[in-house]
């Protein structure tokens, strides 16, 4: 089968679509034949080396987190699922290597859901990795209904769907983005605050004892720890660039994890209008190279998706 694989790090242009053996189900397996595998930072970082200090040595790397495609074959003990079922799943890739951007890939059934209906397989490719970070966040940052929630990064991928799974549990959000993406982040019902050089000022306008909590998917560290209030809570996405904690405010870094139940949760609400399933462009395998240089380019609303 065909998949894209790194050999060497580097620029776009090392990407390969390279022959690998067709992967077998194991026990408690399924073996999905991939519709469509989103482009996420984790896959741009990986190509350029930046998480080979955390990677074994191998030859070459599958990349590739999230999928939706259809139930290909079944391992022994598995009857949730029937050939041929439309469905969408995340690859813990830093435990399987098992890489999504290929034309099939096999997971443990628990990381596997029923598809959402009614979306194409690009934007139901879109829910998993993003979707189960946004709502692990949450739940890590444990937030109370009726609390302040800032989203730093608010219309990013992960953004997007904190906004929206935040307001559904309560929280009063606020939505930190570019002038461009006001429109986006007031239709989730967070209240706008423009990206500035002086966010904690900028919170602290509207919020003047700060934040009860901030999920931080732009990586801004300091700057956005700053706008939490004494004693409240910090969240972000890439643990190594998390800020020391202070003035007793308790931080942490969601390190996303399948789950099936809880992306069957995000197929429900996508289902429901909750969630917005965002796609900004399409590009075969073979045209990788040239999703990864426009997503290195800034800017995208929405997933760069690949299809075989």
């Amino acid at each position: 089968m065909r998949a894209i694989v790194v050999k060497a790090f580097g620029d776009p242009d090392v990407l390969e679509v390279a022959e690998v053996a067709l992967p077998e189900p194991a026990a408690g397996q399924v073996r999905i034949k991939v519709q469509a595998a989103t482009v996420n930072p984790v896959d741009v970082a990986t190509r350029a080396g930046a998480l080979a200090p955390f990677l074994p040595e191998l030859d070459q790397y599958p990349l590739g987190w999230d999928v939706a495609g259809t139930i290909d074959a079944l391992g022994e003990g598995v009857d949730d699922f029937k050939a041929g079922e439309a469905v969408v799943a995340l690859s813990d890739w830093f435990g399987t290597l098992a890489g999504a951007q290929a034309e099939y890939i096999v997971l443990n059934a628990s990381a596997v859901a029923i598809a959402p209906t009614g979306f194409s397989p690009a934007e139901a490719a879109t829910l998993p990795l993003n979707g189960l970070t946004a709502l692990q966040a949450l739940d890590l940052l444990g937030l109370s209904e009726g609390q302040s929630l800032v989203v730093t990064g608010a219309a990013g991928a992960v953004g997007g769907y904190a906004l929206q799974l935040a307001a559904r549990r309560g929280l009063k959000v606020y939505g930190v983005a570019g002038s461009e993406d006001r429109d986006f982040v007031t239709g989730t019902g967070a209240t706008f605050i423009a990206r500035t050089d002086a966010l904690p000022e900028a919170v602290r306008a509207v919020l003047p004892g700060g934040a009860d909590g901030v999920l931080d998917t732009a990586v801004l560290g300091g700057p956005a720890l700053a706008a939490v209030r004494d004693g409240g809570a910090y969240t972000g996405v890439f643990g190594p660039a998390a800020p020391e904690s202070e003035r007793g405010i308790r931080v942490d870094a969601v390190s996303v994890q399948s789950n099936a139940d809880q992306l069957a949760e995000l197929v429900f609400l996508a289902e429901s209008g909750a969630l917005t399933l965002r796609v900004a462009r399409t590009f075969g395998f073979d045209e990788a190279a040239e999703a990864h240089a426009l997503f290195g380019k800034g800017g995208t609303r929405g997933r760069l998706v690949l299809v075989p």
